[in-house]
């Protein structure tokens, strides 16, 4: 059950939590998932909750203010002001105290914080991801370069900060006027190359590039979930693979897996998730790199399809190749509604029905949500 909420010493002016207090996930979002349920003829979607606190194991944050008294938070709503938030309640622990360290370390070596209109200043942000096995935090430190440069001490003194916290430092440049986080430039400082977690009864690897979910105790529940819905000897085609979260510990019982991913940091930590496994299930596994559009050839044979598209939803020729496709099943993981929505409907215009969908609050707080939909 969600812990209930402590007072917040950051509202306003943060807006990371505009729904702060409010039980359950936001009634808009869930009114969009019953409607769903409703125009398929199913039950309800079960919600699933977890901790409402300190539950977030990832997080970037914006580096703006003077180097003398630099600021470590989000922006403030349409603004490039930041709201500086020390004591934020829904960040893992770990999280609030590599922001002090950065704090402290700015001030200390006097590097300039990131200006956007200007477009100067050196360091923009900063990732943050909590490993669970380890409590230790892969940290990368995002500067307005092309090399380490004028960072080398602040990165020299965040590790003696840190100490035994630290699990990883990274450098990465973003010299782009943009608002993308991480930029093309990276520097590997220190520890090591993955954050790994068990996950579905696998090891997934992650790259400090890489995508991965916040709420780990909730990304469990789904993936149990999903690998729940997948029959034992199936051959399974999955898009948007990721690290490999769902596929990975299915591989002990398929007859094969085929991961389509096309982004080269969550690839290396495919790899790397394959290769740990045992030898006769890394010989039933298979990458197909590159966009999901242009790897439909991965869906001939399959029975059951997994599929897990950014909040923009799956392109029309991933659908198309789906419904050509038909495997048995095909199961949907979806970070956005409206998208969710939208999809199903050309799905189930071509052929598929929906049997099942759940959602998962894995965002408490805010607005929004993830679901899983099985179709057959």
């Amino acid at each position: 059950m969600p812990t209930e909420p402590a007072t917040c010493p950051h509202r306003p002016p943060c807006p990371g939590c505009p729904r702060w207090g409010e039980p359950g996930i936001a009634p808009a979002a869930a009114e969009k998932l019953r409607g769903i349920a409703r125009e398929a003829g199913i039950m309800a979607p079960t919600v699933h909750s977890g901790s409402a606190l300190t539950f977030r194991h990832r997080a970037r944050l914006m580096v703006r203010g003077r180097s003398a008294s630099p600021k470590v938070g989000i922006f403030q709503t349409s603004s490039h002001r930041i709201a500086d938030i020390p004591r934020c309640r829904v960040h893992h622990p770990l999280v609030n105290r590599v922001a002090a360290a950065l704090r402290r370390t700015a001030r200390e070596t006097g590097l300039q914080p990131y200006a956007d209109r200007p477009h100067v200043g050196h360091l923009r942000s900063v990732q943050i991801v909590v490993e669970r096995g380890s409590q230790t935090a892969q940290v990368v430190v995002v500067a307005n370069a092309r090399i380490p440069g004028s960072t080398l001490a602040l990165l020299d003194r965040l590790t003696d900060e840190l100490g035994r916290d630290l699990h990883s430092l990274w450098w990465n440049g973003n010299p782009a006027r943009t608002n993308t986080i991480l930029g093309p430039h990276w520097h590997h400082c220190t520890g090591p190359e993955f954050v790994r977690e068990q996950i579905g009864s696998a090891s997934v690897f992650f790259p400090p590039g890489a995508f991965g979910q916040s709420h780990l105790e909730l990304a469990d529940a789904m993936v149990e979930l999903v690998q729940g819905w997948v029959p034992d000897g199936a051959h399974i085609a999955e898009l948007h693979a990721g690290c490999g979260s769902f596929g990975l510990g299915l591989l002990r019982r398929a007859s094969r897996v085929v991961f389509n991913e096309r982004s080269e940091h969550a690839s290396r930590g495919l790899e790397r998730g394959i290769a740990e496994r045992p030898p006769d299930e890394r010989n039933r596994a298979w990458i197909a790199r590159g966009a999901a559009a242009d790897r439909l050839d991965i869906l001939g044979g399959a029975d059951v399809a997994i599929v897990d598209p950014p909040r923009r939803g799956l392109e029309p020729e991933v659908i198309a190749g789906l419904v050509r496709a038909r495997p048995t099943r095909l199961i949907y993981v979806s970070c956005e509604p409206d998208a969710l929505r939208r999809d199903l409907e050309a799905l189930v215009r071509g052929g598929f029905r929906l049997a099942a969908l759940e959602a998962f609050d894995c965002f408490p707080y805010t607005e929004h949500i993830e679901s899983v939909a099985l179709l057959n």
